[in-house]
């Protein structure tokens, strides 16, 4: 069979849509792309299996929406493929019916949190043929593919809405069973991974890209998370394995940093073990490494270890400086664990990047104010470095969302809203103080003292010249993005 993975352009005038793997959906003015470990897998194991497979990803190609349908014209698929969320799920639905007016006979396979949530709102709204729930959507693929061509002797698995007949089948809930080791090295050639090696806002040195060590975070709880959705629970790849891939990587395509986008990287004895086989075999000297990860879970002499063994940007979620926020978002740390996590990452040598959010409906104007404080010192002092602000949004299928709903907190339920440029839930402070305050941390990267331990604790003067280049238009996007207008 012929398998197409796409991602239709989506034309707008907020921007580029990160869309591609993506937790938190933004509009960009600044273009970026996450390299989609998952999607890739997928093609990777269709591949395997013996079909034909097209990548065609017409957002970070910068295809018009003619180029990109004469490709698929070209390959003439029997299954086209798309990844979609919350904010661009109804573009989505007008593509799969205009995808279904060109290729009536193909069937259209439609993956995401979104639809994970509510499956059968895409049949009610689009021609869809078949819907993957849960975060496995790579080995459901297989599945649905072996089941399409040999459906006598194929049980579906748990997870697959398909429409036929006119019926819908829905097989149940899906189950996280599968062993990622069973799950092949992502062949990059055959996903361009070019396209992401070099449009990302988090890459120092590149040519870089993205790995997953697991699938997805231990912690799980965070009620706002859409990948909650995805992965209830918690699985993780050998550090061995994964140090294998690294140094294939390393040696094949000359990538000289690597995000593992992992929700949160596996600590303890997987973290100790893979830090030491990277000084071992002697990658460290030879890329970077980022990750995800979480306040109040390593002690110094891991953010040492890390470091040591080629760590240079970690991730953490701040979210809030208020604890009765962070209590409430089931975040699982405290006030005095975030200053000094990013104190003792920041003292290994680590890069602290943070994430934070405003516009929760029981915030109010001073809770909002001291997290502007804490960000706002977190990158003067120095113990951060960048920092990535959004409006808080609740995506279906979580926590978050069935709160908010019941509250009765939402003012809109139009999808297309829901893209962390509009406040769609009420509270004390609007939707213009909200914006004022995303741009009042993000302007703190220009502070002379965050300017000046940027330069002070520089150890690739070269490198870190050209990142910061690169990084100032990304925060000049930011504050574009955030403008009220």
């Amino acid at each position: 069979m012929k398998v197409a993975f796409t991602y239709p352009p989506l034309e707008s005038e907020k921007g580029t849509p990160l869309l591609s793997q993506n937790r938190q959906f933004q509009w960009f003015t600044k273009p970026t792309y996450i390299f989609p470990v998952v999607p890739a897998t997928a093609a990777t194991m269709v591949r395997d299996a013996g079909h034909e497979v097209l990548w065609l990803d017409g957002i970070a190609s910068q295809l018009t929406e003619r180029k990109f349908l004469q490709k698929l014209q070209n390959f003439e698929p029997d299954i086209i493929w798309l990844e979609t969320k919350t904010p661009v799920v109804k573009a989505h639905w007008k593509w799969i019916d205009v995808l279904k007016k060109h290729f009536p006979e193909t069937k259209v396979v439609l993956c995401g949190d979104h639809v994970t949530a509510f499956p059968r709102e895409s049949f009610e709204n689009s021609k869809i043929d078949c819907i993957l729930t849960g975060g496995d959507y790579d080995f459901l693929l297989i599945n649905l593919l072996n089941y399409i061509t040999d459906s006598a002797n194929t049980k579906l698995e748990p997870g697959i809405w398909l429409l036929e007949d006119g019926d819908i089948i829905n097989t149940g809930k899906f189950v996280l069973d599968h062993e990622l080791s069973e799950a092949p090295w992502i062949d990059r050639d055959l996903v361009n991974w070019e396209l992401y090696a070099y449009k990302n806002g988090n890459f120092r040195s590149i040519p870089g890209t993205y790995i997953m060590s697991a699938r997805d975070c231990w912690h799980h709880k965070c009620t706002f998370c859409s990948w909650t959705t995805l992965y209830p629970s918690y699985r993780f790849r050998d550090p061995i394995e994964v140090v294998d891939e690294i140094g294939n990587l390393i040696e094949k395509y000359n990538i000289k940093e690597i995000m593992d986008d992992s929700g949160t990287l596996p600590i303890g004895k997987w973290l100790k073990t893979f830090c030491e086989e990277m000084i071992k075999r002697g990658y460290n000297k030879k890329i970077t490494l980022n990750c995800n990860m979480r306040f109040g879970c390593l002690t110094s002499d891991d953010y040492k270890l890390m470091a040591k063994a080629g760590f240079r940007f970690v991730l953490f979620g701040l979210e809030s400086a208020n604890q009765k926020t962070l209590d409430r978002l089931v975040k699982g740390i405290n006030q005095e664990e975030i200053i000094n996590g990013a104190k003792e990452a920041r003292a290994a040598g680590l890069d602290v990047h943070v994430t934070v959010m405003f516009g929760y409906p029981w915030e109010t104007a001073e809770d909002m104010k001291a997290t502007v404080k804490m960000a706002r010192e977190l990158l003067i002092k120095g113990y951060a470095f960048t920092l990535q602000v959004t409006m808080v949004t609740p995506y279906p299928g979580t926590p978050l969302y069935d709160e908010v709903k019941e509250a009765g907190w939402l003012i809109t339920e139009n999808w297309d809203n829901f893209d962390m440029r509009m406040n769609v839930m009420p509270g004390e402070s609007s939707e213009q103080e909200v914006k004022k305050a995303i741009r009042s941390v993000y302007s703190a990267i220009f502070h002379p003292m965050a300017l000046i331990n940027r330069l002070v604790k520089t150890k690739h003067p070269i490198d870190d010249a050209k990142f910061y280049a690169r990084g100032l238009t990304q925060v000049i996007g930011h504050l574009a993005d955030f403008k009220n207008k």
